[in-house]
């Protein structure tokens, strides 16, 4: 996607869109393809038309689901934009887009502020350290509010200006609502470093961007926010770019201001605001001039740090594209031919098609036999090229044992990337195929979903040989439903969806086991094997620390017992995977004649059944539960809330004091219905969303039920 512009990687900007549900993501991204000429004609999401929603679920929902990267041209760089969905079913791929992206511009709407799903992209955001600009959109709509917004961006996302960094407003509204609203209408905006306003021709769809004085009636209000902008700007110039010349009553040069907006959006102190409404064509020409001034190139990012996958020492790679070849797959694309397209990020070095790479996790080397640009739509469009510099983003295909996260480097330079994490799925649910002819289909359909998403499981069920898949949620499970009978032309059944509990041991536990028969076979293993929780980013943990200089044990055998211990854990004593369990191996035992795999095997399997014996505690995932909801209602939903065991974390009036929310902590398997039945309850005026939170203890009931008696 890095084109006209050579290697200048000072002109490339690598950006994504983020926002809570409904913010006007995809309408805004419309408006920056529109303008900047990448497309001749605007979409609509009502009418399933736009550039990034090209998934007939997308279409049909209105909602993004899927990552969408574009790239375009604007004032002389090359764009790659990465417009992600705004639903919790699907944070994954806002999770493994901010992985990539150098910056990120998220979309507030201005009648509701902060929203529940605009914190937790805010969190993934700060956790790769991303600087982003904040546009405040829908400024047309009643009951929108740009002073509002701002101040709840700064009491819930950036408490602490110290560490959080500040909202600076550099583009503010021209009035406010539509003309059905008391206030003057939003008509346009004024930019605060040139102290200008810019109204936007209706007749164009807002093409012709006319520039013209600072309204009477808003002069005050321009003057104030500048003041504030000035402020802000002031608390960390330290090399005086403008503090001087505004402490002594003069206009700061526009060049120094800009200069100084940049370095500190960079250093993540401030993060500059907007406002517009992508609906009415209003304000997206200086949001797209914001990305090219202050959101950062990939040579204002850190080098990347990763490890020598053999001696575990730390690496660096500069966005160079002399330094050897590293990049990061951060996502997979299944095709109707089969050639799955894999989303890559380069972080140095220079790629080239026909090269040869080394995927450092796997211990493989792999061929990139072709390159390509992809526009929005990953199933068509691909644009070969020959070779693809550092901070660019590419697609290939063809690669055989690489999955999402894995890390792609120069065989001769090896470095392995820390890979992308995602959260536990939550919800399960059985699938079979219409026909039994179609089993084989089926099971090859589910493995092409789960390469494409890290938080899409299958599994099947010993006890019972059903198929569950699992997922993030039931809209997650509905739109992988969907696809296996639209692009793999599956007929399918699906059962209740389920919540996917986890396992905890109760107590930590030593256990010997030994085995001296295999059937009516003899046959010898003897295994000490601490168990304990822990706290780690994987869920389970398998460590061998048997001394096998004091007493050799082929590592064969341990590494038998290893896998064993492994997979048991994984599996749990109830189906449900082991939560932060550690099974160690203290001390084995052989028999030259009479030890064999299946014995170490054997032996592994029986000390953790016996660790596991009645002492297990079951854990259900909670979820975070936010409400809005008209102030009349605020009572049933406090008291509908806790017939389903929920605790309420907080809960905060509107300004206006017309509107309430509230925040809880809600075990999942209460809240199936939930959705319908808030609006049942508000007459169909709340809302509400939803995200995990963490795994608690479940009742002892639940436990029972679980296991029939």
């Amino acid at each position: 996607m890095v084109k006209n512009t050579g290697t200048d990687l000072t002109r490339v900007r690598n950006i994504g869109v983020i926002a809570h549900i409904d913010a006007g993501k995809t309408t805004t991204t419309e408006h920056l393809l529109y303008y900047a000429g990448a497309k001749h004609k605007l979409g609509g999401v009502d009418e399933g038309t736009t550039e990034t929603d090209y998934d007939p679920e997308e279409q049909q929902r209105g909602i993004t689901i899927y990552s969408a990267c574009v790239p375009f041209e604007w004032a002389g760089h090359t764009i790659n934009l990465i417009d992600t969905p705004g639903h919790v079913d699907f944070t994954a791929e806002v999770e493994r887009s901010l992985r990539v992206l150098d910056g990120a511009v998220v979309v507030f709407d201005a009648q509701k502020g902060v929203e529940a799903q605009s914190e937790t992209v805010w969190r993934q955001a700060n956790r790769y350290g991303v600087p982003r600009l904040v546009f405040v959109n829908k400024m047309d709509v009643v009951g929108a509010n740009f002073a509002q917004t701002l101040q709840s961006i700064r009491t819930r996302l950036t408490h602490d200006p110290q560490t959080d960094g500040r909202p600076a407003p550099i583009i503010i509204p021209i009035g406010s609502g539509g003309e059905a609203d008391s206030r003057s209408p939003f008509r346009g905006v004024i930019d605060l470093i040139e102290m200008k306003a810019k109204f936007f021709d209706v007749g164009d769809l807002g093409k012709t961007v006319r520039p013209a004085d600072i309204p009477e009636e808003n002069a005050e209000e321009a003057r104030k926010y500048r003041e504030l902008l000035f402020d802000i700007l002031t608390a960390h110039d330290d090399k005086d770019l403008i503090t001087s010349a505004v402490l002594d009553g003069k206009e700061p040069d526009p060049v120094k201001v800009r200069q100084l907006i940049r370095e500190q959006c960079l250093a993540r102190t401030i993060y500059p605001v907007l406002s517009g409404s992508g609906r009415e064509h209003i304000g997206i020409q200086p949001l797209l001039d914001a990305v090219t001034m202050y959101l950062p190139s990939p040579l204002d990012r850190p080098p990347v740090v990763g490890t020598d996958p053999k001696g575990k020492k730390e690496q660096k790679r500069k966005p160079d594209p002399k330094e050897p070849f590293c990049g990061l797959v951060f996502k997979a694309v299944w095709h109707q031919s089969n050639a799955h397209r894999f989303f890559v990020r380069i972080y140095s070095g220079t790629l080239r098609a026909g090269a040869r790479a080394y995927n450092p996790g796997k211990d493989v080397k792999e061929n990139i036999p072709k390159l390509y640009h992809v526009h929005a739509d990953p199933l068509r469009g691909l644009e070969d090229i020959e070779s693809a510099p550092a901070g660019d983003i590419v697609c290939i295909t063809g690669l055989k044992d690489t999955v999402t996260g894995d890390t792609l480097c120069d065989t001769a330079h090896p470095i392995l990337l820390e890979p992308i994490t995602f959260a536990e799925a939550v919800v399960s649910q059985s699938i079979e195929p219409d026909s039994g002819a179609d089993k084989e289909k089926l099971s090859n359909a589910l493995d092409m979903l789960q390469l494409e998403d890290p938080t899409f499981k299958v599994k099947e069920n010993k006890d019972t040989g059903q198929t569950l898949m699992s997922g993030m949620g039931t809209l997650h499970l509905e739109v992988k439903r969907h696809r296996l009978e639209r692009d793999f032309r599956l007929k399918v059944r699906v059962g209740k969806p389920n919540v996917s509990y986890r396992e905890m041991l109760r107590a930590p536990r030593t256990v010997e086991a030994k085995i001296d028969h295999l059937g009516d076979k003899p046959a010898f293993a003897e295994l000490k094997v601490s168990f304990t929780n822990f706290k780690t980013e994987k869920p389970v943990a398998v460590f061998n620390v048997v001394n096998t200089e004091a007493n050799p044990v082929p590592p064969a055998l341990l590494a038998a017992a290893e896998k064993a211990l492994g997979d048991a854990l994984s599996t749990g004593e109830l189906g449900y995977p082991m939560m932060n369990a550690q099974a160690r191996m203290l001390e084995a035992t052989v028999d030259p004649q009479l030890s064999t795999d299946d014995a170490f095997v054997a032996a592994a399997i029986r000390a953790y059944r016996e660790a596991t014996a009645d002492n297990v505690q079951l854990l259900e995932p909670i979820m975070k539960v936010t409400v809005t909801t008209p102030q009349q209602f605020l009572g049933n939903i406090l008291g509908d809330l806790g017939k389903r065991r929920g605790e309420i974390d907080h809960q905060e009036l509107s300004p206006t004091g017309q509107m309430a929310e509230v925040i809880a902590r809600v075990p999942l398997s209460e809240l199936f219905t939930y959705a319908n039945e808030v609006r049942s309850l508000s007459q169909g005026r709340a809302a509400m969303s939803m995200e995990p939170h963490s795994y608690q203890p479940a009742p002892d009931e639940v436990l029972r039920q679980l296991r029939g008696e």
